[in-house]
């Protein structure tokens, strides 16, 4: 089926990017504040509730649908939610984002259940440098959780890297390194201004040119025209087919105009733009009407309208969209 949800500007949407909790083991430094106050339960979706919303937009044209958090792995019955939303007919693949804290226990049961694709989150491979970022992560858990996932043999796996300077700049070519080694594909994402987390996001801003720079250090690199089905642009490394190398550019390669997105929160909001606070109510739509779908899908197709051209973040040090990553479907 060919989406039927379109905006205001003719984009189809076809890519759900669904939370299914605002909760995290980690308290990574772009992502949140160190102190952080979560949903209270009865905000919170019911897992027959994302269910439904996913049959929705999959019935309504959507391809593609990526399970986020917070960390999705630790939300109670992601497993069978996993096995639900995976044999939707119409569906081309179902991914998820995922720090990687939980993948030794996790990734077996992940790929059984139908998911096709992993995001791994990666910011160093120093142990107290990743700590430092993280706050709570543990590296050496995430490695493994790494090579699990490998194991259970997932279509792909990409690493995920939020690259800040004064941080883990320095790191780049480690991680391209250790992605390519083992056959993976790596992302490295400028910083997104959600949130006071404190600090200035131009204080660390890293572009993607200058990371690709610094990866042309050591590596020829191919252009691709390539697409996962996301934001990223991508290149290909000469001397190592079976890697890619992504960079998700909010700021310097501004990647709006061809948006086929949505991000529903945990708490139902439809969040037509990452980079704007406007969003549809479906949790009290949900519940109001639990034996029909049309007054949700009429809901959904009169907001796209109001879908915006674009996103306008900025690195002057004012806090343009006050939800924090975690809230917004990492």
């Amino acid at each position: 089926m060919d989406s039927i949800l379109q905006d205001g500007f003719g984009r189809s949407i076809d890519y759900l990017r669904m939370s299914v909790t605002d909760r995290c083991d980690f308290r990574c430094v772009y992502c949140m504040a160190e102190d952080m106050t979560f949903l209270p339960r009865q905000q919170v979706l019911e897992l027959e509730e994302l269910y439904r919303l996913a049959a929705l937009f999959v019935g309504n044209g959507v391809k593609k649908i990526r399970l986020t958090g917070g960390e999705p792995l630790v939300r109670q019955g992601i497993v069978g939610l996993c096995e639900k939303i995976a044999v939707l007919p119409g569906l081309r693949e179902l991914v998820m984002t995922s720090n990687g804290s939980q993948l030794v226990r996790m990734a077996q049961p992940l790929a059984d259940a139908g998911v096709k694709r992993l995001n791994i989150s990666l910011d160093s491979l120093d142990p107290a440098r990743f700590r430092a970022i993280t706050r709570t992560g543990d590296l050496a858990q995430v490695l493994a959780g790494i090579d699990a996932a490998v194991a259970a043999g997932f279509a792909r796996i990409k690493l995920n890297t939020v690259v800040m300077q004064g941080r883990n700049a320095a790191e780049v070519l480690d991680l391209v390194d250790y992605a390519v080694n083992r056959g993976l594909d790596i992302s490295f994402i400028e910083e997104m201004p959600l949130g006071d987390v404190g600090r200035s996001r131009g204080e660390s801003y890293c572009s993607s040119d200058w990371v690709r720079e610094r990866i042309a250090e050591r590596y020829s690199l191919l252009d691709s025209t390539e697409q996962s089905g996301g934001p990223a642009s991508y290149v290909r490394l000469k001397d190592f087919p079976e890697s890619r190398i992504g960079f998700i550019s909010p700021h310097s390669h501004n990647f709006c105009a061809s948006c086929n997105r949505l991000r529903l929160t945990v708490e139902g909001r439809l969040l037509l733009c990452l980079g704007h606070e406007h969003s549809i109510d479906l949790r009290t739509l949900l519940r109001r009407y639990p034996e029909t779908n049309q007054p949700l899908l009429s809901a959904i197709q009169v907001g796209l309208l109001h879908k915006p051209m674009r996103h306008e973040f900025s690195l002057d040090g004012e806090v343009q969209v006050l939800r924090f990553m975690n809230a917004s479907g990492g």
